[in-house]
């Protein structure tokens, strides 16, 4: 699948789970169906078939009813399958609840990124989307270590994100200016005392990673001087661990700020990290910022469409935090067409003065991906969850880009 459409596919399945953890149904109403790709269809039917006569037993009317149509909508869908999609199907039917006391029909089919992995009926008041969300998280797990004999900080790298599993600060004591054997004596006091905080990093380190060991793509150690190296040498870390830890970095701290410090140094040995790429496309973006009228940047909704139209984009920058969606309406009398960013209140038509009626929806990224696609521009989707993502959402509405030429002029290309 080209890395286009597969971004935009990514988007569209957590737009979809977003707006699916937003439903309530009025009791146990909305019906959560998981179809792993080895089931049977016929199986399946005959599963809902037995649900459907269990449901007949509801007491509440309402909900009784609101069941069985359900459990009929989707087996009147499933006869348009021979069998599930590679990846399996997921369905999401149910009455969800609008104003007051109102319901209404929902229904909705995804085909998952990845395969589901096991058969789930699951009748509630709200869907069950725990699987499917548990496929939007980052599979690139890193550990982070940063150490040196005042403190360290270990955590994780998930995808974008940096998260802090404990701080520990050491109790060795400074070094000292004595002489004679009361130097010697306290000397072996520090040793002990640094092999004891040792011990007890490389014990939390062993304890938090080696649950997920065989899932961490790889480990990282950082800190000032050969602390690091001499924690890493020796017999702190199970060998499982050791196995692991990608490389050793020179950083500056050994606190949160550290391994920030640690994951900008370790990027160079992980091109292919998600991370990584995200925060080079950013800083490319911002350089060209800095430089005022004369830089490759645009951003803004209007701008970048605007550019995207003279095909002047070479790379579309978009943060997959962005909710819009446009409205295009026609007057049926004289068939003039407006385009909104909300539906409007009032739809009149400013030429004629007849009602417009809404032609068609479309969303804003899908929108931008098409016009990227028709202009030759690459896009590039970047997580709010990273600063750089969320610098972008943040600064630039999460919609920026970097052009072929600086306008107007033909100064340099990029």
């Amino acid at each position: 699948m080209p890395s286009d459409e597969k971004q935009l596919r990514r988007y569209e399945f957590k737009k979809a789970l977003e707006g699916l953890s937003n439903l309530k149904g009025r009791g146990t109403e909305l019906i959560s169906l998981y179809i792993p790709p080895e089931r049977q269809i016929y199986d399946v039917v005959a599963y809902l078939r037995e649900e459907f006569s269990t449901s007949a037993n509801i007491k509440s009317k309402s909900t009784r009813k609101n069941v069985l149509s359900a459990i009929e909508s989707i087996m009147s869908k499933l006869k348009y399958y021979k069998q599930p999609p590679e990846t399996g199907l997921v369905f999401f039917v149910g009455h969800v609840q609008k104003r007051g006391d109102q319901t209404e029909m929902f229904s909705q089919i995804i085909e998952p990124p990845e395969p589901v992995q096991t058969f789930i009926y699951k009748c509630d008041s709200q869907f069950f989307t725990e699987p499917l969300m548990a496929q939007l998280k980052a599979k690139d797990v890193y550990g982070l270590i940063v150490i040196d004999r005042k403190e360290a900080t270990i955590g994780f790298l998930n995808g974008t994100s940096i998260s802090v599993v404990t701080n520990e600060q050491s109790l060795v004591p400074s070094k000292h200016h004595q002489g004679g054997q009361s130097s010697r004596r306290y000397e072996r006091l520090i040793e002990i005392a640094a092999n004891d905080y040792f011990k007890k990093i490389g014990e939390i380190i062993n304890n938090t990673y080696m649950p997920i060991i065989r899932d961490m793509k790889g480990v990282f150690i950082g800190g000032p001087g050969a602390t690091k190296n001499f924690f890493f040498e020796n017999d702190y870390l199970f060998n499982d661990i050791k196995r692991k830890v990608v490389d050793l970095y020179d950083v500056g701290y050994t606190d949160e700020s550290g391994l920030r410090e640690l994951v900008e140094k370790a990027a160079e040995s992980m091109k292919d990290m998600e991370i990584a790429r995200e925060k080079d496309i950013v800083n490319k973006f911002m350089r060209e910022v800095r430089k005022g009228d004369e830089g490759l940047a645009v951003y803004g909704e209007k701008e970048v469409q605007e550019s995207l139209e003279r095909k002047a984009v070479y790379i579309l920058i978009l943060s997959d935090g962005i909710r819009k969606t446009k409205y295009y309406y026609t007057c049926p009398s004289c068939n003039n067409t407006a385009e909104f960013s909300e539906r409007p209140e009032d739809n009149t038509c400013p030429k004629c003065g007849a009602g417009m009626e809404l032609d068609h929806e479309d969303d804003l990224v899908r929108k931008l991906f098409s016009m990227a696609e028709e202009s030759g521009a690459t896009v590039e989707m970047i997580g709010e969850e990273s600063e750089e993502g969320k610098l972008l959402k943040k600064a630039f509405g999460g919609i920026a880009g970097i052009l072929r030429y600086v306008p107007q002029k033909a100064a340099r290309s990029f």
